[in-house]
């Protein structure tokens, strides 16, 4: 049986969010593993931004990762995580998931999946990116 050591949770702070760190949770009671859990901030677009935009693009990231620390805080205190470890960061989404799951060494990463089409349909664009992008062991939660 394989044991785990590090398992990184992700998550979006949708409405399904608990069923996702309920199973992370369950992956490290069960293996004495150690617990991550991850929000990334998507960056503010370039593009959708005007000239006097721009300048304040680093202030509204800014904002928005302190918001989500506060969020990750919260819910890591409403689910009794007093030990799990919380990172938050800014970038996109699949790549901020495999970069800081290579940064911190898991071996496990629990992501929750809605599926829409295509392989997509089987565990959804963000966790199919995980699973093909990562040497480590993956559990797709189905929302």
């Amino acid at each position: 049986m394989v044991q785990y050591h590090h398992v990184l949770t992700a998550i979006d702070f949708g409405e399904n969010h608990e069923r996702v760190v309920s199973r992370a949770v369950d992956m490290c009671e069960r293996h004495d593993a150690r617990l991550t859990l991850l929000h990334v901030v998507d960056p503010v677009p370039l593009e959708a931004s005007v000239d006097n935009f721009v300048s304040t693009i680093p202030q509204l990231e800014r904002e928005y990762l302190e918001q989500a620390r506060e969020r990750l805080r919260q819910i890591a205190s409403e689910t009794g995580l007093r030990q799990a470890d919380e990172v938050v960061s800014l970038g996109y989404t699949k790549q901020e998931i495999l970069r800081q799951a290579g940064e911190l060494g898991v071996d496990l990463i629990v992501v929750g999946c809605r599926g829409r089409h295509g392989l997509a349909l089987l565990l959804g664009s963000t966790s199919s990116a995980v699973l093909h992008g990562t040497p480590c062991d993956v559990l797709a939660v189905k929302l």
